[in-house]
């Protein structure tokens, strides 16, 4: 047995930390946190000083028992979890669940998986960091105790199954009241003046005026002055200039610009780095510092000298804003500065290029640029043209990278070089245009402006914005914007050759692809949460409670004084809130039936938006119709919403059956006899036609039709979200980039489900057919005990060869669930009758 056991919290970590370590050490894996609060409640003792209650899942139980033995043989136990507060909160964790004997238990951190940085941790141990344990127990005491707490005050006074979040509901509060000041603006227009100028030696340029026009009339009236005008250079400036590189990334920036230039979402950059970390590639990626130690500092001028030469070299130290335990962190770096293109599978690839260019160009010369200014007049009127120029003298940094921008940060029109010119020099105007432009609503937030959002509010921290942008996502408060954009007209005056011409042209305003776009159901629970937990929404509280989690860390405030002051404002509101608040379904009248004159309404039903006309106090039951997908509550009309009611509409018959297009809660579709086919985005069910239905039908039948068939069964095929595939037998095939799947051949499909079958026998490791109970081979290295529907995951450490059929029963007994006996339903029947 190895003298020494090396515990981390990933097994791609433990496998990259094993090549550095001798036959003396045994790595093994945590996978991450052993102990947590359980899931179905608080698990927070209020009453005692907000004790948590930390349990060990039962996933996690035969790993802990296997980590405890290794502990027991080994002579020193190194805890190397990630040096973050969730990487010290995993270290404490496995010493207090694995009663650790603190006299041989060393906790040791690096920032790189490297020999060096491993060798170094070894050579200075430490003890566990109690201060930066308490600052994570007191984000997961105080994220559960608003977490279980508000979600279940949103159950009875919104709609069953909602959640909330300290952080969470404030990011979707941010995305809310940008698409209010979005739905509140109002375009205003004005002419904006451009001219094409070109000088004696026939070089052309643009310039423009520095002011609009709020009038047509009048932009007409200041071309008109413009005819038979002589032009000339009445002032020429130039300036040097220089640029400087960014600072090398932290999480938030990487983030950023990974979305920016990649298209990478928040949490895929993440996941990326990760690997890129685990692998040894670059160091650890949840930091908020941009310093590069001496070593860095070094290697990069290293490599700058041997790639670009001596004069692109400038070593820079950067201060940020980080906080205690992140203040001994580096920036996200390579860590071999000369490993500029190590072969990586794509995405990774992509990142690593983009951090490796960012940590070089941080330590390399200012550009140094020459900044031109030309102000042009006119003998006819007194306003002036001006243009401006950039020559690049020295490109320093930007040999190597270029910062990008976010579409609210980017400039109209970019500087680009000019031509040479003088003061008084003659210049020949082209043409002058006078061109319609509006102002601009604010833009909606995309995951990098809003990581951006959250980093200057000072809410969060680098390793929450994944999560939390993933969370809102998939509660359905916040959506991925689908819409191209709408056509706008804008006027449009040319002068040229002394005659104005006027035309019409169009232009595309209002995309949101890929913006964050807010739902219904997040608006709704967005006001009802402002509305009665104003503190917990507010901004600044959000961001003091991350001062507090800081101060925690650092050990200047006690953990638990935090979360006394916090619940002795929270608990009282909480309970006037139940008490008290009405209930919240987002209604808006519209107005009343014009055959009925019944009340029209909008708001938030059992299964999503909708429109009804009545209310309950009618004699007859309201009527119902659910919005379509591109409508909101917020914004419907009152003929939109009437529209609604002319569904289901008969569209005619097809093979016999009668065609119908409506709206459900999974939204639109044609109703072809009993089936039902979703129409496609561009598709809406009040203008759609009956032959376009029978394309979609026809398109359905094309894709269920069998293409084959195998031992007297049908072969059919599709597309789904792991690629192409065929179904055969309620099995899914995948089919590989080996065959041509549009052209799919008898004997290619047979081999596809032989070669299926027998992976699925390969795939059972233990088979009681009398019991119908069998354990298959799962994927990360786990098992299944499986029988009928029932599926239980076993642990990764549990030994399912070895398995009894006794055991599979008892764990398939306690997956099952109980069916209730008659007397318990009538019991139950009761009950709900009572009520």
């Amino acid at each position: 047995m190895a003298k020494n056991l090396v515990i981390v919290e990933s097994p791609a970590k433990a496998k990259t930390i094993e090549k550095f370590l001798g036959k003396d050490f045994k790595v093994a894996s945590s996978f991450g946190h052993i102990a947590d609060l359980p899931s179905k409640e608080l698990a927070v003792d209020v009453d005692n000083g907000f004790e948590p209650k930390y349990v060990v899942d039962k996933d996690k139980k035969a790993l802990v028992k296997e980590l405890g033995n290794l502990a027991k043989k080994a002579d020193i136990i190194w805890l190397a979890s990630d040096e973050d507060r969730e990487g010290e909160a995993i270290s404490w964790h496995l010493a207090e669940e694995l009663k650790l004997d603190r006299s041989k238990t060393r906790r040791i951190v690096f920032n790189s998986i490297t020999k060096s940085a491993i060798q170094k941790a070894i050579e200075n141990p430490r003890e566990i960091n109690y201060n930066l344990v308490n600052a994570q127990q007191a984000r997961r005491v105080l994220d559960r105790l608003v977490g279980y707490q508000l979600s279940p005050v949103l159950w009875k006074k919104i709609k069953p199954g909602l959640s909330a979040g300290r952080v969470q509901s404030v990011a979707v509060r941010l995305i809310v009241e940008r698409e209010r000041d979005i739905e509140a603006f109002v375009p205003e227009a004005s002419f904006k003046i451009t001219a094409q100028f070109s000088t004696a030696s026939g070089q052309g340029f643009k310039a423009k005026l520095n002011k609009g026009f709020p009038t047509r009339e009048e932009a007409h009236q200041f071309l008109k002055s413009n005819v038979g005008a002589a032009f000339s250079v009445a002032k020429l400036d130039k300036k040097p200039a220089k640029k400087s590189p960014s600072a090398p990334f932290t999480t938030s920036t990487l983030q950023q610009e990974a979305s920016r230039k990649l298209y990478f979402s928040v949490s895929r950059t993440m996941q990326v780095a990760q690997r890129l970390y685990e692998a040894g590639l670059i160091t650890y990626m949840r930091t908020d510092s941009v310093n590069l130690s001496n070593e860095a500092l070094t290697a990069a001028k290293e490599a700058i000298v041997k790639n670009y030469g001596e004069a692109y070299s400038k070593v820079r130290n950067f201060k940020g804003k980080s906080k205690g335990a992140q203040e001994a962190h580096e920036a996200i770096r390579p860590t071999n500065m000369m490993a500029q293109s190590p072969s990586l599978e794509r995405d990774q690839s992509k990142l690593y290029d983009l951090i490796w260019k960012r940590t070089v160009a941080s330590q390399m010369a200012d550009a140094q640029l020459e900044r031109t200014n030309v102000r042009i007049k006119a003998n006819a009127h007194k306003d002036e043209f001006t243009a401006n120029g950039e020559v690049i003298k020295f490109d320093g940094f930007l040999k190597v990278y270029m910062e990008g921008i976010d579409e609210e940060d980017a400039a109209e029109e970019q500087e680009g070089m000019l031509p040479a010119m003088k003061e008084g020099e003659a210049l020949t105007n082209g043409h002058i245009t006078a061109t319609e432009r509006f102002s601009r609503p604010p833009y909606r937030f995309t995951e990098a402006s809003l990581v951006k959002k959250l980093e200057e509010l000072g809410i969060g921290r680098p390793s929450t914005y994944a999560p939390t942008i993933s969370t809102i996502l998939k509660r359905g408060y916040v959506e991925k914007g689908t819409v191209e954009g709408n056509e706008r007209n804008y006027v449009q005056l040319v002068l040229a050759a002394d005659a104005i011409k006027e035309k019409t042209l169009t232009e595309m305003v209002g995309s949101d692809k890929g913006k964050m776009v807010p739902t219904d159901i997040g608006t709704i629970v967005t006001d009802f949460l402002v509305a009665n937990f104003a503190t917990i929404l507010d901004y600044n509280f959000t961001a003091q409670v991350e001062e507090d989690f800081d101060e925690i860390a650092t050990g200047d405030e006690d953990w638990k004084k935090v979360m006394k002051d916090f619940y002795a404002d929270f608990e009282p509101n909480l309970k006037d809130v139940l008490e008290n608040a009405d209930r919240a379904s987002g209604e808006r009248i519209l107005g009343k039936h014009p055959k009925s004159g019944k009340q029209v309404s909008v708001r938030l039903g059992r299964f999503g938006p909708m429109v009804q006309v009545g209310t309950v106090d009618d004699e007859e039951k309201p009527t119902f119709a659910s919005l379509l997908p591109d409508q909101s509550l917020n914004t419907i009309t009152f003929e939109e919403a009437l529209d609604l009611f002319k569904l289901p509409r008969k569209l005619g018959v097809h093979k016999g059956e009668e065609v119908a297009a409506n709206v459900g809660r999974y939204g639109p579709y044609v109703k072809f006899g009993k089936k039902f086919i979703s129409m496609e985005a561009s598709d809406d069910p009040l203008e759609i036609t009956m032959d376009r239905a029978v394309e979609l039908i026809e398109a359905k039948e094309r894709a269920d039709a069998p293409i084959a068939q195998y031992e007297g069964k049908d072969v059919q095929k599709g597309t789904g979200r792991f690629g192409p595939f065929i179904k055969w037998d309620g099995m899914f095939i995948n089919v590989n980039k080996k065959y041509d799947f549009d052209n799919l051949g008898q004997a290619d499909i047979e081999e596809l489900i032989e070669a299926k079958k027998q992976k699925e026998i390969e795939k059972v490791v233990q088979n009681w057919t009398e019991e119908g109970i069998r354990i298959e081979k799962a994927r990360w290295g786990r098992h299944n005990i499986i029988k009928g529907k029932v599926k239980v995951e076993l642990a990764k450490t549990v030994d399912a060869a070895k398995m009894s059929l006794e055991e599979a029963k008892k764990l398939i007994e306690q997956k099952t669930p109980k069916k209730k006996t008659a007397a318990k339903k009538k019991s139950a029947s009761k009950r709900k009758t009572k009520k």
